[in-house]
């Protein structure tokens, strides 16, 4: 491949990640270590225990500046209550773009079923974050002064909401979320787009067992679009679970791909597209009141800075836990 084929492909995935770093907490497969709160603000509260989960996620091992993602997230109920509150930490570096966030969250769950025995719940969630993003310019005047570069760490902080709601019926669910509801300049307020940070995002799932086994098997999608970019995005996954006598282990697959595609030049100066294409192979294991996973993202696309060295870690722990609630083979809920 000629080095101007590799330099477009460079800046569109430069400009891609910097896009991303610029719209709160990054959206990669967390969610589905046990962690549907980090997306969906629903979500808070509606375990029978209260949760802790944090994630490392490391990018392209041996590269400087490589993405790197930290996130604390804490949330459960308020007593006896229908209302759950909650709170998320993070910090998001991508080469000279950073940024660090906090969450709180207030949620609230309504019953419908007869009994506590049947599943038939809708939850409500509301987010509000404040981001501050840095823009380290001083070492771009490396060939002298440039008008457009002020040589210093430009910082800017916004506040920003996110809402969304939830529904439970026995094994189903489904989870629909708006995020980054108002206008945001950021540190690249010259630019436009970076005005309509929105996100949509909407999820559902069931969850399959036959009566008396182990084994338990759960099918998702997740769908995703920016309003401002008009780009979406689709999750298909699977993950399966069996139940041990110390709690449960789990695994299973995601396959991400962008509906949109990216142009670039070929070799023999023809015009290419490809489409954003990964798979994340998922491990965990719940111990007691403990939780432990591990993803691995792999992307397939031909024309990539690197396919692999995508690695993400979670770490949890559930207390004030009460009593399982339902009958239903539910990990979200029960």
């Amino acid at each position: 491949m000629k080095l101007k084929s590799i330099l477009m492909v460079a800046i569109w995935v430069l400009f891609t990640h910097i896009a991303t770093s610029q719209e709160g907490l990054p959206i990669y497969t967390d969610y589905l270590t046990d962690n549907y709160y980090l997306i969906h603000p629903s979500m808070a509260g509606v375990a029978n225990c209260s949760k802790i989960r944090l994630t490392a996620r490391q990018q392209w091992f041996g590269q400087d500046n490589a993405p790197k993602l930290l996130t604390l997230s804490v949330n459960g109920r308020i007593g006896e209550s229908q209302s759950a509150v909650g709170g998320i930490l993070y910090t998001d570096k991508n080469g000279y773009h950073s940024q660090t966030g906090a969450y709180v969250t207030y949620a609230h769950h309504l019953m419908f079923s007869r009994s506590e025995i049947d599943l038939n719940m809708l939850s409500f969630g509301l987010s509000a974050g404040i981001i501050q993003y840095k823009l380290d310019e001083t070492s771009f005047l490396f060939d002298g002064p440039d008008p457009i570069i002020d040589g210093i760490v430009q910082s800017q902080g916004y506040f920003n909401m996110d809402f969304g709601f939830s529904y439970h019926f026995l094994d189903f669910y489904a989870h629909g979320t708006v995020k980054n509801i108002l206008k945001n300049a950021g540190v690249n307020n010259d630019i436009e787009i970076t005005s309509n940070l929105r996100r949509y995002l909407l999820s559902a799932g069931y969850v399959y067992n036959k009566f008396g086994s182990k084994w338990s098997f759960e099918p998702s999608l997740m769908f995703q679009y920016k309003d401002g970019t008009q780009e979406s995005s689709i999750d298909i996954n699977g993950k399966a679970y069996k139940e041990m006598d110390f709690g449960k282990i789990w695994g299973g697959l995601s396959y991400r791909t962008s509906l949109d595609g990216a142009e670039f030049l070929t070799s023999s100066n023809t015009i290419g597209s490809q489409r954003l294409q990964q798979i994340t192979p998922i491990l965990g294991v719940n111990y007691n009141d403990f939780m432990f996973a591990y993803t691995y993202t792999y992307q397939t696309n031909s024309v990539v800075f690197t396919n692999g060295g995508f690695h993400q870690f979670t770490l949890g722990y559930n207390f004030n836990c009460k009593r399982k609630r339902f009958e239903c083979k539910c990990p979200a809920v029960n």
